[in-house]
């Protein structure tokens, strides 16, 4: 029963990983995921040290100007919600699949129902809801995310949360897509 525990753990996370592999975009985001791998256990190390820099997340504006990280890969996701976030901003993820973790930042500030959103809305597009439609997000305040001992990267869990239904959409990504 143990093992079998553990096999399903593992299979979640590989899972994850598997959705991450197919939104990566760039060598850095690949590199990315083979480090992920390799700090897990699932690929054995290489002689030399790789020298790579972490790519940084998905930067979007919200119509009202509020700032929106999507991490890319599970490490990413758990630097951006459990490093880089503050406490007051909210947290998005699809509910009951992988996805990305997105972080609406407030800097104090009180976004409206639109920001919210259109949050909710990237957090479903890179998800593996990405073609579906209706799709449940889970909004939160980043205090109330926890990583639990020993879970893999990426995997968390939130309380006092509230539910956000929304259908991603290419053109939203594009429209709030920073400086492209």
């Amino acid at each position: 029963a143990e093992q079998m525990a553990l096999a399903r753990r593992d299979l979640d996370y590989l899972e994850s990983v598997l959705e991450e592999l197919s939104r990566a975009e760039t060598e850095q985001d690949f590199l990315d995921i083979r480090g992920e791998l390799r700090d897990a256990g699932f690929l054995r190390r290489q002689g030399k040290k790789e020298q790579n820099r972490p790519a940084k997340p998905l930067e979007f504006r919200t119509t009202s100007g509020f700032r929106v990280l999507v991490g890319r890969n599970n490490r990413q996701n758990d630097k951006l919600t459990l490093k880089d976030a503050d406490y007051r901003d909210l947290w998005f993820h699809v509910q009951k699949l992988h996805g990305s973790h997105v972080i609406l930042c407030t800097n104090g500030g009180e976004p409206g129902d639109q920001d919210i959103t259109e949050a909710a809305g990237l957090a479903a597009y890179y998800s593996q809801a990405k073609d579906s439609a209706n799709v449940p997000v889970d909004c939160t305040q980043v205090k109330y995310v926890k990583k639990p001992a020993g879970a893999r990267p990426g995997m968390v869990i939130y309380t006092t949360y509230r539910t956000v239904n929304v259908t991603p959409a290419e053109d939203l990504v594009r429209r709030l897509q920073n400086g492209k």
